[in-house]
């Protein structure tokens, strides 16, 4: 036994036992992909601090009861201790047979915080009451909810999101202190669940430089419904509402006005478009131009090292190239 390991006995024998029992604990939890129904013997369940405390007075006026001899003492310290154990029943039944599948989590840029759904259902005809889960080692970052019999609730896990890639959800606790607080019921689940990181972006700056080759920009004029473009004689056929009226007194016979629509610009995202800064740099200066080119309508394609999505604009088409730059590999 190291060293460091028998101090950490010697100065926090609790604190080691609780690390140890949750340690083994932890490697017996599986991913799964869900619905996960708790089981009964997978519920573990301890006294709160109000439990234990509730317990020294119970022990306390038992003591007292003893004494004096005081049967009404001694009803008073058997009704308590029933309500106890009833109590405990309750809050271990209200964590048996819930069961969870995960919901779709939406995507978040680097250095946002990552959201996991999930659906909390009770198959049973009672409802269930303060249902929470959290992550370990955290109890105050917590969700709950009550679920009516035979219905469904959501609750929330949050943490950060530091880096792009995916994120997994880690191990996390569906607990429950229902009726009375005085015990705390809890069981450990993993559901097969990740949230998307995209690239953090970059700060607004230049627009992207043109790319070269390839044909990336095709700019054109053809009749449409865009842009006056001037006026034109008359001729048969032409609607009354495309008559230039205003002229007509001056140049003394129908002018028509004309329009042009203008060819959108296809605009290419190209990672050597960025030579001089490290591949973070580049992903997320890539990021900022997807989300520029997005909101300004503009069909704009993306080249990366051996991927290439062709121009397009859209919700779809964004979640496509920040994907590709969230999983892009430099390597």
């Amino acid at each position: 036994m190291r060293w460091w390991m028998l101090a950490k006995i010697l100065l926090h024998p609790i604190r080691f036992l609780q690390e140890r029992i949750d340690a083994w604990v932890m490697a017996r939890v599986k991913r799964q992909p869900g619905p996960i129904a708790v089981p009964r013997h997978r519920v573990y369940i301890v006294p709160t601090r109000f439990g234990y405390a509730f317990a020294f007075m119970v022990f306390v006026m038992l003591l007292g009861a003893m004494n004096y001899s005081n049967s009404m003492a001694f009803a008073l310290v058997f009704l308590l201790t029933g309500l106890g154990l009833v109590c405990m029943h309750h809050t271990h039944a209200n964590l048996v047979n819930v069961q969870l599948r995960a919901l779709r989590v939406r995507p978040v840029f680097a250095g946002e915080t990552a959201h996991f759904e999930l659906l909390v259902e009770n198959p049973s005809r009672r409802p269930r009451y303060s249902l929470g889960v959290s992550w370990p080692r955290e109890p105050h970052a917590h969700s709950h909810a009550d679920v009516a019999p035979r219905d469904q609730g959501v609750v929330t896990l949050s943490r950060p999101a530091p880096a792009r890639g995916w994120l997994p959800a880690r191990v996390f606790s569906v607990f429950t202190e229902f009726p009375l607080g005085m015990f705390h019921a809890w069981t450990w689940i993993e559901l097969d669940m990740a949230c998307l990181v995209y690239p953090k972006p970059a700060p607004p700056g230049p627009p992207p430089p043109a790319a070269r080759g390839h044909g990336s920009a095709l700019a054109g004029a053809h009749a449409g419904q865009d842009e006056f473009a001037g006026l034109r004689n008359y001729q048969r056929g032409d609607t009354p509402r495309s008559i230039h009226w205003k002229s007509l007194p001056k140049l003394r016979q129908p002018m028509v006005k004309q329009f042009t629509e203008t060819l959108e610009q296809e605009l290419w995202l190209d990672w050597d478009a960025l030579p001089q800064i490290d591949a973070e740099a580049r992903l997320s200066q890539l990021t900022r131009w997807v989300l520029d080119a997005e909101a300004g309508q503009r069909p704009y394609g993306l080249r990366l090292p051996g991927l290439r999505i062709a121009p397009g604009r859209g919700e779809p088409h964004q979640e496509s190239c920040l994907k590709a730059l969230a999983l892009f590999d430099p390597a």
